[in-house]
């Protein structure tokens, strides 16, 4: 387990990340009904409207049971940055501990929770001619050229960058080329002031067993009715150039439905697809050394997951948050 940073005097704020298919809802419904909480919700899919299966998102009892916030916040086809989510977060967990709840920040969604947590500076405002000849190279085909120059100017960006999403890589190229500096480098320069502690907890599974997870879960959400979904969703407008759908699992679906793969391609590609999206989750957390990784297998409880965490937590918490639990 690694040891976390060093605690301050500020509030403490409890962060829960982990990769796709790692328990991460369980665990936060637990911590929640523990700790008297609500949850805040890092996920960059989840966040969106009409997009239920194919993001796992909480079932509506669950968010009845225990408030979620940045859960249906969106239209699929509306932008939302990591930046914005950070300064809109940082609000509503001020709201949170104003109500004497406690704020549990959940998601695998790595810029969002750095956003949130460090703060993101996002650089100049568009420059509408780079941004129209990189989207004219992506839709020739180019997404992965495009990467590799990003590679080569702004390292620490293309590691956490997912060819599904190539809205990120152009965006990272056009702040390069507009100012001569790396959008990291930047970042690094301008962070905005936080005002609480993060205590971050991230749920630590064996690389083998998780894959088996995460393919078990794709065909779950086939049978589940995701193409069903991307269905009502083309019936209501929405079509894979919408930045919510261009991503793992409403891409493979909407390619089956246009008849350019095949039932078992799609879940294969959705399989291997989820796979290495994970993998790039993992990456970008691990990199992170404050956060406390616990060990999960497939016979951890999420209830005891959640009060291992819960009682890290309340170690570090002003007495007032312990009692909120005691009640």
């Amino acid at each position: 387990m690694v040891e976390s940073a060093a605690i301050g005097t500020k509030p403490h704020v409890l962060v829960l990340v982990g990769p796709t298919a790692s328990g991460k809802t369980e665990v936060s419904i637990h911590l929640a009904r523990t700790l008297g909480g609500e949850i805040v919700s890092a996920d960059s899919r989840q966040v969106y409207r009409y997009l239920d299966i194919g993001t796992a998102k909480p079932d509506p009892a669950l968010r009845k049971a225990v408030p979620h916030h940045f859960v249906d916040h969106l239209l699929p086809d509306e932008e939302f940055s990591a930046g914005e989510f950070g300064g809109q977060a940082r609000r509503v967990i001020g709201e949170i501990m104003a109500r004497g709840r406690t704020p549990i920040v959940v998601g695998g969604a790595g810029l969002y929770v750095r956003s949130l947590i460090d703060g993101l500076f996002e650089g100049p405002g568009p420059n509408k001619e780079l941004r129209r000849v990189f989207q004219q190279r992506v839709d020739g085909g180019g997404v992965l050229d495009l990467l590799e120059e990003l590679r080569a100017v702004d390292p620490e960006m293309a590691a956490s960058a997912d060819p599904t999403k190539p809205r990120r890589i152009i965006r990272a190229l056009e702040v390069y080329h507009t100012t001569g500096e790396p959008l990291s480098v930047l970042q690094q320069k301008r962070r905005t002031a936080i005002d609480f502690e993060p205590l971050q907890f991230g749920l630590a599974w064996n690389r083998t067993n998780l894959y088996r997870r995460i393919d078990r879960r794709c065909e779950a959400m086939i049978r589940a009715g995701l193409l069903q979904e991307v269905e009502e969703l083309e019936r209501r407008g929405y079509s894979p150039p919408s930045n919510a759908l261009n991503t793992v699992g409403y891409a493979e679906a909407f390619a089956y439905r246009r008849g350019e793969i095949g039932h078992a391609e799609m879940i294969r590609l959705f399989q291997r697809n989820s796979r290495r999206y994970a993998k790039r989750q993992l990456t970008w957390f691990r990199s992170d050394r404050r956060i406390r990784w616990m060990p999960v297998t497939e016979k951890s409880a999420p209830r005891q997951i959640a009060c291992d965490i819960a009682d890290c937590f309340l170690h570090h918490t002003p007495s007032q948050t312990k009692a909120r639990r005691k009640r």
